[in-house]
């Protein structure tokens, strides 16, 4: 069986595993299917014979591939176990669009289909083997592309004895609901730098994200029998509305690209006695990040002020993570070396921000430069979401490279 072959195989049998992570949770992992897969993988990592296999209680696996040439720096490699809570990810039945010629892609036998029209990436991909859904759950190459990506590289590298330095690897839980990292092994983990397996479509390689907060707005309100409701019923969910108004509504995930910051209620829970309000707040630029912070804080004063409640509304913002650019920037090696493994297995590299968050951004915290490299994927997080074999393998390859051309 050729490596694509494999790399196809494992990737499907990774997706039959429901790992989607769950908001709320107060400890990780928030599901079990995530423990699950670890173990899965775990026997995996015990067959290729790498040392220090360790799957903590949080359900963390690392794992040690020593250097086979003197004087090697050591490099992770990092995908994540869970997948979006916002798109069911049980029961995926994953098809295989062999040589895609074009056009619409009907998923199922709903009525949820990919169109060139909406997605125009499409064009790109035309005489590829295309892994898409049935319409009804997402695919789960977010993280579980790279998962296959790394685990079939370093089945290659074992397998043709190929020139390597020290590789760590580390698959963790909950990063979508950015909470497996508290739990995160540090002392167990010491490399020079690392990757996450993380990105979109091939060539991509990112090194800055969003600074990321959330906020909770929580209003209070008065229930009473609604016949003689007037004067004395205030609805919670009412205000909540009113509360959403004060907000800028440019400044939204759906009218913003490129590096400009955003808020994004993510949402909206509550009776007529209690509303809460959830929302994203996401900026590069740190200054610009900590106005946001202090807009919504004033938002929740102004709404107080003009309201008049006995019982104030309040807001209880939360750092959720940094952006890596600033510890990154202190090891160009880490991009450099990603750079060239690309060019030489001939893809351009494409150095874009990411407006998201990765594992990588954690590391950045710890003092870690830890860029983000293509998967091949593309629409993470939905029913539409596809990945090609051959962004796959492409990805194998540039991770192999790299462990190659680390020891030169």
């Amino acid at each position: 069986m050729s490596f694509t072959e494999q790399l196809l195989e494992r990737f499907l049998s990774y997706t039959a595993f429901d790992t989607q992570s769950k908001i709320g949770a107060k400890s990780s992992p928030s599901t079990q299917g995530q423990v699950k897969l670890a173990k899965h993988l775990m026997q995996e990592l015990q067959q290729l014979e790498l040392e220090e296999i360790t799957l903590t209680k949080h359900g963390i696996l690392t794992a040690f591939l020593p250097a086979n040439i003197a004087h090697a720096p050591t490099i992770g490699l990092i995908s994540h176990l869970d997948t979006s809570p916002q798109c069911s990810g049980k029961n995926v039945q994953a098809e295989v669009i062999k040589n895609y010629r074009g056009g619409d892609i009907a998923l199922g036998i709903g009525d949820e289909f990919i169109s060139p029209v909406y997605y125009p990436f499409l064009h790109q991909l035309t005489g590829k083997t295309l892994i898409v859904t049935d319409g009804t759950t997402l695919l789960g190459a977010d993280n579980k592309a790279g998962i296959a990506e790394i685990l079939t590289a370093l089945s290659e590298i074992k397998k043709r004895n190929l020139p390597h330095c020290n590789i760590r690897i580390a698959f963790t839980p909950d990063e979508e609901i950015g909470l497996g990292m508290h739990y995160f092994p540090w002392d167990a983990f010491p490399c020079d730098w690392a990757y996450t397996i993380d990105g979109g479509e091939v060539g991509e390689l990112e090194y800055e994200n969003f600074n990321a907060a959330t906020a909770k707005v929580t209003i209070h309100g008065r229930n009473i029998h609604l016949g003689s409701a007037k004067d004395k019923l205030i609805n919670a969910l009412t205000l909540a509305c009113d509360f959403q108004q004060l907000l800028p509504v440019d400044e939204v995930p759906e009218k913003t690209e490129g590096k400009a910051g955003f808020f994004h209620l993510q949402r909206l829970t509550g009776d007529i006695e209690k509303a809460e309000l959830h929302y994203l707040i996401r900026d590069f630029d740190i200054d610009k990040f900590e106005l946001r912070k202090a807009f919504i804080r004033q938002a929740v004063d102004k709404f107080n002020r003009e309201k008049g409640l006995r019982q104030k509304a309040e807001v209880t913002p939360t750092d959720t993570y940094k952006n890596m650019y600033d510890v990154v920037k202190t090891v160009p090696q880490s991009i450099d070396l990603a750079d060239k493994a690309m060019k030489a297995c001939n893809i351009e590299p494409v150095h874009k921000p990411i407006r998201g968050g990765t594992d990588g951004a954690w590391f950045a915290e710890k003092g870690l430069a830890c860029p983000n490299i293509f998967t091949g994927g593309y629409n993470f997080h939905s029913k539409h979401e596809l990945i090609s074999l051959e962004g796959m393998v492409d990805a194998v390859n540039v991770i192999i490279k790299m462990m190659e051309l680390a020891v030169k």
